[in-house]
């Protein structure tokens, strides 16, 4: 007796081609999205609880931000109940994104008392008071590094990337990984992939290797935390698409804004330290050296950006 392929009514199956027939957010890539005509970029120098109570609902397409650690290093990175203050921009986070949004988050995990916190704090303040999924944790490796003597010398940052549904944006295919040419004839002869995915190159997993800045790099503007650009490319290209918002509400160096101008993304960016704006003067300045656009319309104000 013949048996017949019941694929076809397999609920899962039928519930997946109904939301690509739906044509939604979270099934396109950048493909699908026209690049801006006109960038728009605000950088403020101010609180990051006001300026984020500033910001309308659900407007917000990424947020990438890597907030102070409390290490008592400086006078920003200093505060007397760390997971109370980071409460408050999680909180507001979370009404800002849109429903495909997501939201990174770069930190470390050196609790030494109630008082200092860590990102194992905001994971499980997160993950007892919010609705954010939390989707990876990506571990930034690096060679290049400080040397310790009473302690294994670190050589990696952790990253969390949250979204604020399951129907988040994700665009696997504008970050992959190129094989090289011997790789790519052994994966292609591996059954189990997808020889149309393969051939667009191999996901970079959540575990990557790009070097720190030292103090030499053409990258540096002067900030002491300042991200390399690669890992931001990576974050923005892949959770956010052309002429969406990205938001960085502890701008440092002002990377974000440096990125979001090379691929189309609209940014909005505040930080309390006035020097930001002369590290992200750096950064166009930079720019304009590797002959890339520096074209955007800065804004003045929270009210022309969302005209």
């Amino acid at each position: 007796m013949a048996i017949h392929n019941k694929s076809h009514n397999n609920h899962a199956l039928m519930s997946i081609n109904k939301m690509r027939r739906e044509d939604r957010i979270k099934y396109k890539s950048a493909s699908d999205f026209e690049m801006p005509d006109e960038i728009k970029l605000l950088l403020s120098v101010s609180d990051c609880g006001d300026f984020l109570k500033q910001l309308p609902d659900n407007s917000v397409q990424l947020i990438c931000v890597d907030p102070p650690y409390n290490l008592e290093l400086t006078g920003w990175d200093n505060y007397d109940n760390y997971i109370e203050w980071a409460s408050k921009w999680i909180d507001e986070s979370y009404r800002v994104l849109s429903a495909n949004g997501n939201m990174v988050i770069f930190g470390g995990i050196q609790f030494r008392d109630v008082k200092s916190g860590d990102l194992l704090d905001i994971v499980q303040y997160i993950r007892k008071n919010t609705k954010f999924k939390l989707l990876n944790t990506i571990v930034w490796y690096y060679k290049n590094g400080m040397s310790a003597h009473r302690f294994f010398a670190n050589r990696h940052e952790e990253v969390i990337w949250l979204a604020k549904s399951n129907d988040y944006y994700f665009d696997l295919d504008s970050v992959r990984v190129p094989y090289s040419e011997e790789d790519l004839k052994a994966a292609l002869r591996d059954k189990r992939l997808n020889p149309e995915n393969t051939k667009k190159g191999k996901n970079p997993t959540n575990v990557w290797e790009i070097g720190r800045l030292n103090g030499n790099s053409k990258e540096r503007v002067g900030h002491p935390t300042q991200k390399p650009v690669e890992i931001i490319e990576r974050l923005i290209k892949s959770l956010s698409y052309p002429g969406s918002i990205v938001l960085d509400f502890f701008a440092g160096s002002g990377t974000v804004g440096r990125v979001c101008i090379k691929e189309g993304r609209h940014c909005l960016m505040c930080d309390s330290d006035m020097t930001s704006l002369e590290y992200f003067e750096k950064h166009l300045l930079r720019m304009k050296e590797l002959g890339q656009s520096t074209d955007h319309k800065r804004v003045e104000s929270i009210d022309d950006f969302f005209k």
